[in-house]
This record gives structure tokens, C-alpha cells and sequence, in this order.
């Protein structure tokens, strides 16, 4: 029996498919290696997994519905961690349908294999973007979820719904995860922490969106990895939780923060805000500490010095 991991070659789906292995677990990892960002990092990504005897590389597409249909058939699947997903907020507005033909339809047709297949258990990657702008307090689960800010944030609802519905079809158990800015080694190249880093390691300037009053609650792979695994263990019926470190930080602080691991002094430079950015978020992660022990262990400071040590590592 295998655990099917799309998105497999990125970089939580990398992670987390090495995680499993090292639990012993079988491991099928679809991936398009899509041309996003240098699909040469992507299998940088899998270098270890790929030396692993427990791990199978299947290069496709989730659209693709006969090459889904023969994945299943070749592969007993036990599970589906669905983290497949054209990524990115501004992106999204400038390619709306790509957004939602990746993501939306996608995720449609994954599930619609997963059920002929008779899969028992699936996890989707969800994202802190369906809330869209709030201020001021811990998002909960519970929150209204219907005023996304971005075309991402509304292909990633929507997958939550097409996951709900098929649960109440099918009877097939599903978790929604509900991601908060990830960062960690292997994070995509055009996100924050690892943009800020290369610029400040340059001695360029980093562009501020906005005054830097900005507040994010950014989580380190580590802890995602760990809440993904735990609500795989725990996947029954329909479920949403979130996953994040419930400690935001101010966009400014952040940066201070990075040029302290890097040991340089940032140059900032403060600009308009971008369409589709949100002031704040915050996880409420009492719901997945109370199904499955989740608990974020790594604090800003120690992820941005892992992070900069990757960074430098793998800069050479």
C-alpha cells in the first residue's frame, strides 16, 4: 500500500514525502514539474527521496484524467495528500483561469479518481488566503470563508467545497489543512523570506508593499510536516483545520529578524500595497491541538537561521 502525494517534487510535498519514508511508508509522488519556477529545483528537491527504494516518481498532470485513472490502477493508493496547486496570490490575478483550471479542476478530478479507486483517505492543502482580509484577531475555522482577496484564495475554497461534497457522496473521510505562509529550506524562490534573503545577502534593496505594518504568521516546514502526518493519522469524516505557528509578525520585524541571521543590515524600500495582499493573518490552532496534538515547535528567529544556513549551503 502507498500514500499518493501530489505536488510531491515542491516544497512541502518534497518534505512531507520524505517523511513518510522515513516512517516506512510507501510513497508515489505525481508531479508536472511545471515551468512555475526552474523545474531543476524541484528535483533538487527529491534528490534523497529518489535514492529511497520505498518511493516512485510518476510525472503528470492532475488534469490528465487517463493518466489518473492509470496511476490508481497501477498503484494500490491507501491515502492522498493533495498538494498539488498552481501557487501564488499576485500570480493568480494576473491568471485567473489558469488558477482555476489547475486548481479548482484539478482537485475535481483527483477526487473523482480517488473515489473509483476506492480510496479511503484523502488530505487537501488548503490555504490561510480563503479568509481574505481580517485584522486584529486569531482566524478560527469557524470564521465566515466567503470574501477570498484573490483568485488563489478562491480556487483554494473552492477545493475545500469540492472536498466536502465528495465526502458527503462518497463517505470517502477528508481534511482540509489551511496552510499559513510556509517557509523553510526548499521554499519556492519568489516567496518573502527566501526573496529578502537573497536581496539582503546582495546588499540590494528589499521592496517593502506597504508601510511594513503588515503582520503574517509565518510557520516552519518542520511544524507543517507534523500537522500534515498527524491529520493523515487522524483523517475521519470531514474536518478543516488550521495550521500555523499562532505568532504573526510585523513585515518590518521580519526583515530585521533575517539581516540579524544574515548578519547584514537590510535596505528598505516602502511601496505601494500589491492587489490581493491581506494586513494580517492569524492561525486559531486549538482545533488541530485537540484532534491530533498539533503544536508548533520553531520560533521565527531559529527558522530564519535554518533558513539562511540552507540558503547558504545549497548557494555553495
Amino acid at each position: 500500500m502507498a500514500i499518493l502525494v501530489t505536488g510531491g517534487a515542491g516544497f512541502i510535498g518534497s518534505h512531507v514525502s520524505e517523511a513518510l519514508l522515513a516512517r516506512g511508508r510507501a510513497v508515489v509522488c505525481l508531479d508536472n514539474f511545471d515551468d512555475f519556477y526552474a523545474p531543476a529545483v524541484k528535483r533538487r528537491n527529491l534528490a534523497a527521496a529518489l535514492g529511497h527504494h520505498g518511493f516512485t516518481l510518476v510525472e503528470g498532470d492532475l488534469r490528465d484524467a487517463a493518466a489518473l485513472e492509470g496511476l490508481f490502477r497501477r498503484h494500490r493508493v491507501e491515502a492522498v495528500i493533495h498538494l498539488a496547486a498552481r501557487a501564488g496570490v499576485r500570480p493568480s490575478i494576473r491568471q485567473p483561469a489558469l488558477y482555476a483550471d489547475v486548481n479548482v479542476t484539478g482537485t475535481a478530478g483527483l477526487l473523482e479518481a480517488a473515489r473509483q479507486a476506492g480510496v479511503p483517505r484523502f488530505v487537501f492543502g488548503s490555504s490561510s488566503s480563503v479568509y481574505g482580509v481580517r485584522t486584529g484577531r486569531p482566524f478560527k475555522e469557524t470564521d465566515e470563508a466567503d470574501a477570498p482577496a484573490s483568485p488563489y484564495g478562491a480556487t483554494k475554497r473552492a477545493g475545500e467545497l469540492l472536498c466536502r461534497t465528495a465526502h458527503a457522496l462518497t463517505g470517502m473521510a477528508v481534511t482540509c489543512l489551511r496552510f499559513f505562509t510556509v517557509y523553510g529550506p526548499r521554499q519556492r524562490p519568489e516567496m518573502a523570506i527566501h526573496k529578502f534573503t537573497r536581496l539582503i545577502e546582495a546588499d540590494a534593496p528589499v521592496p517593502l508593499f506597504g508601510d511594513g505594518s503588515s503582520a503574517r504568521d509565518y510557520t516552519h516546514i518542520e511544524d507543517i510536516v507534523a500537522g500534515i502526518l498527524g491529520a493523515l493519522d487522524a483523517c475521519s469524516g470531514f474536518a478543516i483545520y488550521n495550521l500555523g505557528n499562532a505568532e504573526p509578525i510585523r513585515l518590518t520585524d521580519l526583515v530585521g529578524l533575517l539581516g540579524i541571521a544574515l548578519g547584514r543590515k537590510a535596505r528598505l524600500t516602502p511601496g505601494p500595497p500589491e492587489p490581493g495582499d491581506v494586513p494580517f493573518t492569524c492561525a486559531d490552532i486549538s482545533a488541530a491541538r485537540a484532534a491530533f496534538g498539533y503544536e508548533p515547535k520553531v520560533k521565527i528567529a531559529e527558522g530564519l537561521q535554518r533558513f539562511v544556513a540552507w540558503y547558504r549551503a545549497q548557494k555553495g
